[in-house]
């Protein structure tokens, strides 16, 4: 019995160690309707193909955390469209000094500016970026870099350890999910 115990800690403990979250940085638009979307979609960049293997490791640890988080993938229609890139090369980049996305929810004040920030990213970043389709524009962005933790991006591991450090800043549910229901005409498709 004793045996038992002892493997089973040790088999949890293991699973633990595989995952490491990445320090991320996060930026969101006041525009936002967080908690209004229950849908979403992979947008594709023309000129990549989409069979590439990194690629692919990085779309299904996308899609499994969106599903965790109660959205449903569809292809017509999505409330948020979402996209990625990986810049292997150094890049600078513009993120926003900007509360905590929780806090502001609670606020929901619009009026709040955008405070730019400027980053000189030396090598290995990952950004996600969440698209409002009815809005057309960009809602939420997150990403990882070398500037907080290395990423490997030959390392399949590493890649979705990436993701979920990313998509754990994300912190919302799909409309209806957590009270386990669909609003009206859900169930047929209908946005």
């Amino acid at each position: 019995m004793r045996t038992t115990i002892l493997l089973l800690l040790i088999l949890l403990l293991a699973s633990c160690m595989g995952y490491k979250e990445l320090p991320v940085e996060y930026d969101y638009s006041y525009r936002g309707n967080f908690k209004r979307y229950r849908t979403f979609e992979i947008v594709h960049a023309k000129n990549e193909a989409d069979t590439n293997h990194l690629n692919l490791v990085v779309e299904k640890s996308i899609i499994s955390r969106m599903k965790f988080l109660g959205y449903r993938q569809v292809s017509h229609r999505p409330h948020l469209l979402i996209s990625f890139k990986m810049f292997t090369d150094s890049l600078r980049f513009t993120g926003y000094a900007q509360p905590d996305i929780e806090d502001w929810i609670e606020s929901q004040k619009e009026d709040l500016t955008y405070d730019k920030q400027r980053y000189d990213l030396k090598t290995g970043t990952l950004l996600i970026q969440f698209f409002d389709r009815r809005q057309n524009r960009s809602i939420w962005q997150g990403y990882a870099t070398t500037l907080y933790g290395s990423i490997d991006f030959n390392n399949n591991r590493h890649l979705k350890n990436a993701v979920i450090s990313i998509l754990d800043k994300y912190r919302f549910w799909a409309d209806g999910f957590v009270e386990g229901t669909q609003p009206a005409g859900e169930e047929k498709g209908l946005q």
